[in-house]
């Protein structure tokens, strides 16, 4: 269970923390690059290339403002790619969103919302549970733990009113 994080540059680190520690908490392999598609586009398709031939299962980007780094990753492979808008300066993310979003056709990629990097990690998690039935079942008993606490919470409320 292989997952690759692919961030526009360093100051993206902290945005994707939570993604990093839920993929290794679930046992996912993690490798971690900042690699900006406009300023390091050679080292950036070495590295993809890389991802396409060491049994990586799927390819998390992560970039604010222009955001191009998911759709040229994207480009070069056909393994998953998951997008993560991140919220800049000038927009709030949107965006880096709309440029994610708008892929041409034949060349998706995922998109989750803008500073989702958990739910990237859980949208990883969910593609790699096809092939891994180990991880398949993490996730049911993590969604049933999930839905412990809702109900939990709705019983204290109900009795508190």
């Amino acid at each position: 269970m292989k997952v690759s994080i692919i961030m526009g540059s360093a100051s993206d680190a902290d945005k994707m923390e939570a993604c990093i520690h839920i993929l290794k908490d679930f046992g996912a392999e993690v490798t971690v690059r900042a690699l900006s598609a406009h300023r390091a586009h050679k080292a950036l398709e070495e590295c993809v290339n890389e991802c396409n031939e060491n049994g990586t299962d799927v390819i998390i980007t992560a970039a604010g403002m222009a955001a191009a780094l998911p759709g040229v990753v994207a480009s070069m492979t056909v393994l998953p790619v998951i997008g993560v808008p991140l919220k800049a300066v000038a927009f709030d993310g949107l965006d880096a969103l709309m440029s994610i979003v708008q892929m041409p056709s034949g060349v998706p990629v995922a998109t989750v919302a803008i500073n989702g990097g958990k739910n990237a990690a859980y949208l990883a998690l969910q593609i790699m549970g096809i092939k891994y039935p180990e991880l398949s079942e993490k996730l049911k008993a993590f969604r049933k733990e999930q839905e412990d606490a809702c109900l939990k919470t709705d019983q204290d409320i109900r009795e508190r009113y």
